[in-house]
């Protein structure tokens, strides 16, 4: 759009030579002075181009434009080319220096390419069949999708090999291109030249121009500052600003520009920046004269006026045509845009002005005569027509504008559209759809028609609608062909062809849909060019032809193929939205502010002033004033009185509805909590290792808010009352508001001391888990490359960035960053740092119908506020305000200039204030105000009378910019002061930068109210403000997360910003609303049929409105939109309402009504309800309410106080001004002159008790919106989804393409964060834009989580108890349950002559422990239902013995204590620590450990066979071991010798047998071996051997053959004791050979469970031998310093097993009085295996074979030595085990529970088989059924079972005495004792029949036999000759329940005789 001359010097003639001349001199080499027009268009840009670093050339911008703009449609001007110099070559196809580049000719060639050129083809007009080849730095031209070129050119001749031509225009001269026009590189370079496969050049892929039109426009300064600033929120189309340029021209241009620099977000830069009017993309060659900047200081006006139509064809860089002024275009242009144009999906450009000129282009010469603006637009057309450009061919230039073009608005949107909805979706492209068509250019422009013709006239186009109208119709289209490529096929068919829409049909086509709508669209038809449509438009404008009409659309369709269009808005409504979108938040701001600044919001007030019948409004204030001057209004007077009084006397007057809730968490937030919770630990424990919980001690935490003080304090406030600070350790008891301020940082200029101390802080305490908690996380998404360019203007641009996502916190591995927001969309894109697995989104409270968190408050929210405006529900919460949208309409056509939010501030200014008059009795102002208005002031008065102590309710007053909402303050604080209402109610401005100031007298009735005895109290949040009558004005172009207290009546938002329709801003200041609502109270109950009865009462007792005032009653309840039908005459449901109004009337009526009618006539006048527009019919909503007639302000039909409203709700149109008046008549108006009616006096007192409060918790807050976000918020999809959830998620981000699918209502918080992961991508200038990797994993942050929930509904206190959990769980992580025992059977120990005296031996004294006695007794807690040993004949009580617990009950009854973990503990896998990664091999600088499996054999008599045992060693421990050379067979396991005495190892080698615990078992010993080196193998059966590999890589494992994986733990034990032994031998053998005598091998192994934890030692302090005093301790030591100090024993060669006491709390004195004992030992055994060579462990043995063994051990004459002053602890483990084995029935489909009893069976009986190892049976039958064998022994201790060579549990119940056969062997003397059993368990040759001859049984004694077979069975009866003694029956044989191939086990039983 050019720029004009502004009306001077307008000849084409001189156009053409001022170019011409500006052409030459910007082309000249010499040095010549330039004319002053050129020193004009030039000086705005040199600050432009110091900042892209340009030390480029003036004349760089070659390509600003595509191919579009590159043939001009009218005849073109010759191009004036250099002459050649003298005696070059000019042949064609040669160069100047005579060399050919024909690529016929050269083909073949070597030609040498630098690195970073490619080889081109040109075409040269005068050899159309040749290309001519040309090396051209790729830099310089496009990538595939015709983006990212850099401008300008760079290129070298292949034919000369001349290089570095820098210009274009100077290469093509150099090649003879020969060109009439200006050389262009995208006209004349072609094709790419590729080598085919013989080597030789030929004609490649086109260079793909086309999208250079939109080509993100990057600087001169590569890529990397391009990514800087784009448009965050803007980048499209520019707007205009009314206001003409001041005259007066100044030279500072370069000053202007910088004042004009960058603003807050957006810093637009200077004019220069191109007033991209475009996305960003567009290369607008016509763009408006911009209007100016506000707060530039004088504007050069001389700029302004020389706009010039026909530019120069060479831009100079970063200047564009349109730009009138530097300063105006840095104001005004960039921005174009917000939410619009978002639907450009293509990556924007940066932001104008910032890193760059947008590219701006221009024809090469103009299409024409340029297209003239008139003068006088604005006033004639009351709105700036806003033009979007549409399609235009490369015949069909943009036309230029000129003249006033301060009065339209010109943008790009509609091409980007169109652009974007030509490129084939991606989706398709993979089936290589190529032969889909996109929609054709013509079908679009149809589609644009319909689209405008079904608006209505209250509704503005939007691009999304548009975007989505295009798909659809391109599905529809295509939908065969898609199918097609659907179904997998190698060739796909081609589509049939459809009819297309020619362009000659279009403009029939086009007018013929156009015909229906009344002319609200208008079809010009051109033939020559778009121009020719234009001047028309402007023609018909000017003449009042388009008064009617919304939209022209233009189109020249007829020569040629290819059509041009341009759309123009020209309704005054849709305009000036549409041209108000464009800006950004800081131009918008901007503009308002420029207008209050330079006075011409003045005409607006002078306007308001003459409204008011008695001339000035203020004229009638000060008269009221004085009037009343001294005594309060008579109607405020009695209320006020008696409530000060009843404060003074009593101090706390009785309302019950006020009380402060105390702080609680919810169950929901405590469900949010831990799923918080679960994903930390998910993180830690993924196998990345990226964050290690284990090494954490504590929880520290930082919670960033945006800038704004009552945010901060309400957050302190939470902090404190949460008492997270204590739960963490983090502050003592009594800790101070400071201490508090540490852990909240506001993100304001001072953070970054405070953060870079919170990192510091992280460093040092690597042990702590900090948790960066960024709350309102949406807020701050500008990225720090931003900031690196302005960071001299505003230090917090791209803050966030700069601190959240520097290196340090990224790579802190104790860093976990929490972002928290409402509206999370801009964090979840293609870019996003966080991987959607560490998205939390708040639970829905309902999940198929169940309550999934029952509570007592349901949260109601945006849903449910739009739920509310549906059909049955008696009151919406969401309204519009008619009268008010259609004065702001009439006041925006008479003050066109005027921005529409200075209108609207000014008209609910005005509004406020005439119904505080209204209300304080001046009753001829209430048609000056709206219905709405005055229910807001009416209720805003009069609650604080309903409540004895004065309780109020908060109206919320939203006014975004921060001047217009001091403006509103100062003009109520104004009224309200010559009211006398100072006291009745405050007046509050919020601002984010500062607190909340209110006055003394409201701050002592909140101190009152709250019981505050501080003197100093003052309110900090608007929490705090409970209760208190207030209009609370709250500015701020966003909300920061500021909550709003219960007392919230009116949430007043019809100033919000209507043209910001993005997601984000939308739900954000809809979540101002956002509530807690009481359950117990139905809400809204009684909506569907009451309001249809005539039954008054019953209406008022049923919409919990009932105590409102009238205004809320019958004003609100108009606007439900219940579908009622519409009633002709006075309607039941009016009259209900009137009657409620009546009632509830609270005070004096209006004066305005001379004679106030009975309750009776009040309720059957149809007046009295007010506007009763509940009448509506059911389609009302969605229309513009005709009904509601003119504004009242502006046309005054009936001045008369009671107009006749009859008539006009039988027509249903009524005037506004009668339904302000009627419905004010029945308003208490408290003001009023008149005297207190008597029947409303009345109701004042029923009503007393009816405190404001009370509704606030049963009711949220009623929402006032502008219509058309009402209409957005409102309306709905065919799913159903709220139209304003399908907008454009968020300013920051923008559509990666508009062929994408809908959001849908069924789709979960989750699956809509993957929606706009596919479908969104962040703009330049987020701070996500540079993380590349999209949806890669890589990408993804590892310690960054998201929390997001609706607005208000409780997420700080849900992430404060996520930290006292995680604390609780880090200490939970350094704690274990161990096992915490009382040992039993103490009461049996022998006498105490048995004891080893000496307590204060380290060690035992061998001769002095021989002469102990052997304990037999089992001591071990969890032996506790084990057979007790006899060992002489003890008086047993029978009831000492406890009741044989079930076998599911052991483990949950054994009583456990928590410990703290101590750094002597051992771990399980989970733990990771720096010190113990290489010991785990796990270590991420080395590769995973590799290692060897290595066979080992040795042969074993007793099972008659070779054994092979596998070992995997891994390559860091093969030291410990011996291998042959050559060959490398493992020969054994290197032992020390007993003689060694280094203490910088462990000599006994610690064998581990573990199963089920590969995950859980504790096998990390390296904390508790103190890091010293010992050998430690892990004993695993084969099937298991894979899984502990994986998660043990650097242990040695000893595999088990795979005989034993049904083995139990005695096969284990079996084997270490024998292999141990087998490796003693070889490794004597091998030293010997070293001369080592053989005995000098260290024997000693240890056996320790995979359970054991921590080691403990006992301090005692002896007092002297004699002393019966024994203070002792207990403390924590490694296992390091317990077994160097057991390998230290002298003669500890002497010892066969060696352990030490299970620890317990309980331990008393007498425990560790004694250092030694020697009795049984269990779970950490220190074994010599020299000398138990023949004592073997029974390796079929599953429970109690460590008791078998100590029993074997002690009969064979070996001692064994317990240390009493060492205990280990056993943690408990619920997996693995022996709890691992399950025994189930061996039929797959019985899953019923198999019980002991039915694990043995009589042989051959149909019995079911159960699948398990037949001895595992028979321990377990024997332990719980051992009675149905030795029915004599049950509970007779002092007749033991005898039980030879072998220990079986019998059961707590019956008692053993234990013998063996073995010759030699020590066993108690039984010659006392009467047996009461024999039990015989596999029994060896050793057992003879005369051994059994020496014993001593009962009559009736019971015998059991078992054995591997029937067969061995009866040879043994046979051998033992049992029949002399024993009587056998055939009944009595049974075996295990084990089918024959399982071998079971056989049992005899008899009797004795």
């Amino acid at each position: 759009m050019g720029n004009s001359y502004a009306g001077q010097l307008k000849t084409t003639r001189f156009e053409e030579v001022l170019h011409n001349s500006i052409e030459a001199s910007l082309r000249s080499n010499s040095l010549v002075p330039r004319p002053v027009f050129s020193q004009l268009y030039l000086e705005a840009e040199q600050q432009l181009s110091a900042l892209e670093g340009g030390s480029r050339a003036d004349n760089e911008d070659e390509e600003e434009e595509g191919e579009g703009a590159l043939e001009p449609t009218c005849p073109p001007n010759p191009y004036q080319m250099h002459p050649p110099p003298e005696g070059c070559c000019t042949t064609d196809g040669f160069c100047q220096a005579g060399k050919d580049l024909r690529l016929v000719s050269i083909s073949s060639e070597p030609i040498d390419v630098p690195a970073g050129f490619l080889l081109v083809g040109a075409k040269s007009p005068s050899l159309p069949d040749h290309l001519l080849v040309c090396a051209v730095d790729r830099r310089f031209l496009p990538d595939d999708n015709g983006h990212n070129a850099l401008l300008g050119f760079s290129g070298n001749c292949v034919g000369c090999g001349k290089k570095g031509f820098c210009y274009f225009t100077e290469f093509s001269n150099h090649i003879n291109l020969k060109l009439t026009t200006q050389p262009k590189k995208q006209k004349h370079l072609k094709y790419y030249l590729v080598r085919n496969a013989q080597g030789a050049l030929t004609k490649g892929p086109l260079i793909c121009w086309k999208g250079s039109e939109f080509r993100s426009r990057q600087t001169a300064a590569s890529t990397g500052s391009s990514s800087v600033f784009p448009p965050a929120e803007s980048s499209g189309p520019l707007a205009t600003f009314s206001g003409e340029p001041i005259p007066g021209t100044t030279p500072c241009i370069p000053m202007g520009a910088q004042q004009a620099g960058p603003a807050s977000e957006h810093p637009s830069l200077t004019a220069a920046v191109s007033p991209a009017v475009l996305n960003g993309k567009d290369s607008p060659k016509h763009q408006q004269l911009v209007k100016n900047d506000p707060s530039a200081m004088p504007r050069p006006s001389a700029l302004g006026i020389l706009s010039n139509s026909g530019p120069p064809k060479k831009r100079h860089k970063g200047w564009s045509p349109e730009s009138p002024s530097t300063t105006d275009g840095g104001y005004s242009q960039g921005g174009g845009n917000r939410a619009k144009h978002e639907s450009a999906g293509m990556s924007c450009m940066p932001q104008v002005g910032l890193v760059g000129p947008a590219p701006v282009t221009f024809p090469v010469v103009a299409s024409g005569e340029p297209v003239s603006v008139p003068d006088n637009l604005l006033k004639i057309c009351k709105a700036k027509p806003v033009i979007f450009k549409g399609k235009y061919s490369s015949h069909g230039n943009f036309p230029y504008l000129c003249g006033n073009l301060n009065d339209v608005v010109v943008s790009p949107l509609l091409y980007t559209c169109y652009q974007n909805s030509q490129s084939i979706s991606r989706a398709y492209e993979q089936y290589g759809a190529s032969t889909i068509q996109p929609i054709s250019e013509e079908m679009q422009l149809l589609l644009t028609v319909y689209y405008l013709v079904q608006l209505a006239a209250d509704q503005v186009p939007l691009m999304e609608d548009l975007e989505q109208i295009f798909l659809r119709s391109w599905r529809e289209s295509h939908l065969t062909e898609i199918r097609q490529y659907q179904q997998p096929q190698p060739c796909p068919p081609a589509p049939s062809a459809v009819a297309p829409v020619t362009s000659a049909q279009l403009p029939w086509l086009a007018g013929l849909a156009a015909s229906s709508c009344n002319d609200s669209v208008h079809i010009i038809e051109c033939t020559y060019s778009l121009a020719e449509g234009l001047s028309e438009m402007f023609r018909l404008l000017v003449e009042g032809k388009l008064a009617k009409t919304n939209y022209v659309v233009i189109v020249r369709a007829c020569r040629s193929p290819a059509i041009d269009s341009c759309v123009a808005v020209t309704g005054k409504y849709q305009a000036r939205i549409l041209s108000e979108s464009l800006l950004t938040p800081a131009e918008y701001q901007k503009e308002v502010n420029y207008e209050l600044v330079t006075g011409k919001v003045d005409s607006l007030g002078a306007f308001f002033s003459t409204l008011c019948p008695e001339g000035d409004i203020d004229i009638l204030l000060d008269k009221f004033h004085q009037e009343n001057q001294g005594h309060i209004p008579s109607s405020l007077t009695a209320s006020s009185v008696t409530k000060s009084a009843s404060l003074d006397v009593s101090g706390a007057p009785a309302c019950t509805s006020y009380n402060l809730e105390p702080h609680h968490i919810r169950p929901f937030q405590l469900a949010v909590a831990q799923k918080l919770l679960s994903h930390v630990c998910s993180i830690a424990d993924s196998s990345t290792q990226n964050l290690d919980l284990g090494s954490f001690e504590k929880v520290d935490f930082l919670i960033c808010i945006p800038p704004s003080e009552v945010t901060y304090q309400q957050t302190l406030f939470h902090v404190w009352h949460s008492g997270v600070l204590l739960e963490l350790g983090l502050e003592k008891e009594h800790m101070t508001k400071q201490r508090v301020e540490q852990y909240v940082l506001k993100l304001d200029a001072e953070a970054q001391t405070k953060f870079k101390s919170f990192l510091q802080n992280s460093f040092q305490n690597p042990h702590t888990l900090f948790v960066l908690i960024h709350d309102h996380a949406h807020w701050d998404l500008v990225s720090s490359a931003v900031h690196n360019l302005y960071s001299q203007s505003d230090p917090a641009v791209g803050l966030v960035d700069r601190l959240l996502n520097c290196r340090e916190v990224k790579e802190a591995p104790n860093i976990v960053t929490l972002h928290v927001t409402s509206f999370p969309y801009a964090l979840q894109t293609q870019h996003t740092l966080i991987s959607p697995y560490n998205e939390i989104h708040w639970p829905a409270s309902y999940s198929h119908g169940v309550d999934l968190y029952p509570e007592n408050k349901k949260y109601f929210g945006l849903s449910e506020f739009i739920e509310s405006t549906l059909s049955g529900h008696s009151l919406p919460l969401l309204r519009y305000d008619s009268s008010f949208e259609a004065m702001v309409t009439a006041l925006g056509k008479r003050f066109p200039r005027l921005h529409s939010a200075v209108i609207r501030t000014f008209v609910l200014v005005q509004h406020y204030a005439a119904a505080m008059m209204a209300v304080s009795g001046l009753s001829q102002m209430k048609d000056y105000t709206s219905v709405e208005t005055l229910e807001i002031t009416q209720n805003l008065i009069n609650s604080p009378k309903q409540c004895p102590c004065g309780h109020g309710l908060m109206v919320l007053l939203r006014v975004p910019c921060s001047p217009l909402a001091a403006v509103a303050y100062e003009r109520l604080a104004h009224v309200r002061a010559r009211l006398a209402l100072e006291e009745h109610f405050e007046i509050i401005l919020g601002n984010p930068s500062s607190g909340i100031t209110i006055g003394k007298h409201f701050v002592k009735q909140l101190k009152t109210w709250q019981k505050i005895e501080d003197a100093e109290w003052r309110p900090q949040t608007y929490l705090e403000l409970e209760g208190l009558p207030c209009i609370l004005i709250f500015s701020g172009m966003d909300p920061h997360g500021e909550s709003l207290p219960r007392s919230l009546r009116y949430c007043d938002l019809r100033l919000i910003n209507s043209s910001c329709l993005v997601r984000t801003a939308l739900e954000q200041e809809l979540g101002l609303a956002a509530y807690f609502v009481s359950n117990e109270v139905p809400l809204e109950k009684g909506a569907r049929n009451e309001p249809l009865e005539s039954d008054a009462e019953k209406l008022s007792s049923t919409d919990n409105e009932d105590e409102e005032l009238v205004t809320e009653g019958s004003i609100s309840e108009k606007r439900s939109p219940v579908k009622r039908e519409r009633s002709r005459s006075h309607d039941s449901a009016s009259s209900s309402l009137s009657s409620k109004a009546s009632s509830s009337a609270p005070c004096g009526e209006s004066s305005a009504q001379p004679t106030v009618p009975s309750q009776g006539e009040r309720a059957r006048s149809p007046q009295s309800c007010g506007p009763s527009e509940e009448a509506r019919a059911p389609g009302d909503r969605q229309r513009p309410h005709a009904s509601r007639g003119p504004p009242p302000v502006i046309s005054r039909r009936s001045p008369g106080p009671t107009p006749q409203p009859d008539s006009g709700l039988r027509t249903g149109q009524r005037s506004a001004q009668a339904s302000v008046t009627v419905s004010s008549s029945q308003l208490s108006s408290s003001g009023s002159s008149s005297s207190p009616m008597t029947p409303a006096a009345g109701t004042l007192v029923l009503q007393a008790s009816q405190c404001s409060m009370s509704k606030a918790c049963r009711q949220p807050p009623i929402v006032f919106l502008p219509k058309l976000v009402y209409d957005m918020v409102t309306a709905t999809d065919s799913s159903g989804l709220p139209k304003a959830a399908s907008l454009l998620p968020s300013h920051s981000v923008m559509w990666a393409s508009s062929f994408r699918p809908l959001l849908s209502k069924t789709m979960t918080s989750t699956e809509q964060s993957l929606y706009y992961r596919q479908w969104t991508v962040p703009r330049p200038s987020h701070m996500d834009y540079g993380n590349r990797a999209e949806g890669h994993v890589d990408s993804f942050h590892p310690r960054r989580l998201l929390l997001s929930g609706p607005p208000q509904i409780g997420k700080t206190g849900a992430y404060l108890q996520f930290l006292s959990i995680l604390s609780r769980m880090l200490i939970r992580l350094t704690e274990v349950d161990v096992y915490d025992e009382e040992e039993i059977n103490i009461t049996l120990r022998e006498e105490s002559d048995w004891h080893y005296l000496q307590l204060s031996d380290p060690w035992p004294d061998l001769e002095l422990f021989k002469k102990l006695p052997f304990d037999y007794i089992i001591h071990d807690p969890k032996y506790e239902d084990a057979s007790l040993i006899c060992s002489h004949l003890q008086s047993i009580k029978s009831e000492d013995r406890g009741m044989s617990r079930k076998p599911e009950e052991l483990y949950v009854r054994r009583q456990t204590a928590r410990m703290r973990l101590s750094k002597y503990a051992a771990y399980n896998t989970y733990h990771h620590c720096e010190q113990c990664h290489q010991y785990m091999g796990f270590h991420p600088r080395y590769q995973l450990y590799e290692s060897t499996l290595h066979a080992f054999a040795f042969s074993y008599s007793m099972l008659g066979e070779e054994i092979q045992l596998h070992f995997i060693i891994p390559k860091s421990k093969e030291h410990h071991f011996v291998f042959s050379q050559p060959g490398g067979q493992l020969e054994s396991m290197r032992l020390p010798l007993v003689t060694d005495k280094s203490h910088e190892y462990i000599k006994s080698p610690t064998f581990t047998p573990t199963t089920g615990r590969h995950e859980h078992g504790l096998f990390n010993l390296y904390h508790a071996m103190d890091g010293a080196s010992h050998l430690h193998v892990l004993v695993v059966k084969e099937y298991e051997m894979a899984i502990y590999k994986k998660y043990w890589p650097n242990h040695i494992m000893l595999v088990l053959p795979s005989i034993f994986n049904s083995a139990g733990v005695g096969a284990a034990h079996f084997l270490i004791k024998e292999l141990s032994y087998h490796n003693l031998e070889l490794e004597r053998n091998r030293q010997e050979e070293l001369g080592i005598k053989p005995q000098d091998i260290w024997p000693f192994i240890v056996i320790s469970d995979d359970s054991c934890v921590m080691w403990n030692v006992v301090d005692v302090d002896c007092g002297g031998e004699r002393s019966r005093e024994l203070s002792w301790s207990e403390r924590n030591v490694s296992l390091k310093y317990i077994m160097q100090h057991i390998e230290a024993s002298p003669n500890i060669t002497h010892y066969a097993l060696i352990g030490m006491r299970k620890w317990s709390s309980k331990t008393g004195s007498s425990e560790v009085r004694e250092p030694f004992s020697r009795c049984h030992v269990h779970d950490f055994l220190i074994l010599n295996v020299d000398l138990t060579q023949n004592v073997q462990y029974n390796q079929n043995r599953f429970m109690c074979d460590d008791v078998d063994f100590n029993l074997r051990v002690h009969s064979a004459g070996l001692l064994l030595c317990r240390f009493n002053r060492f205990s280990v602890m056993k943690k408990q483990i619920a997996v693995g085990g022996h709890r691992s084995f399950h025994i189930t029935s061996k039929v797959s489909d019985n899953a019923a529970a198999v019980v002991p009893a039915q694990y043995i069976c009589a042989p051959d009986s149909k019995h079911t088989f159960l699948a398990a190892p037949a001895q595992l049976l028979l321990e377990k039958f024997f332990q719980h059924h051992s009675h149905r064998f030795f029915p004599l022994s049950l509970k007779n201790h002092s007749h033991p079972v005898l039980s030879v060579d072998c220990y079986l549990n019998l059961g707590s119940q019956i008692s053993v005495c234990y013998v063996s056969s073995r010759p030699h062997s020590l066993n108690i003397s039984c010659s006392d004792f009467m047996f009461s059993g024999l039990l015989l368990y596999l029994c060896d040759s050793f057992v003879g029949a005369s051994f059994l001859k020496k014993f001593h049984f009962l009559k009736g004694a019971t015998l059991c036999v078992i054995c591997q077979d029937r067969n061995s069975l009866r040879q043994t009866v046979v051998r033992l000759e049992l029949e002399d003694e024993w009587q056998f029956r055939l009944r009595d044989e049974f075996q295990t329940a084990n089918a024959k191939e399982d071998r079971p086990l056989f049992f005899l039983t008899g009797r004795h005789i």
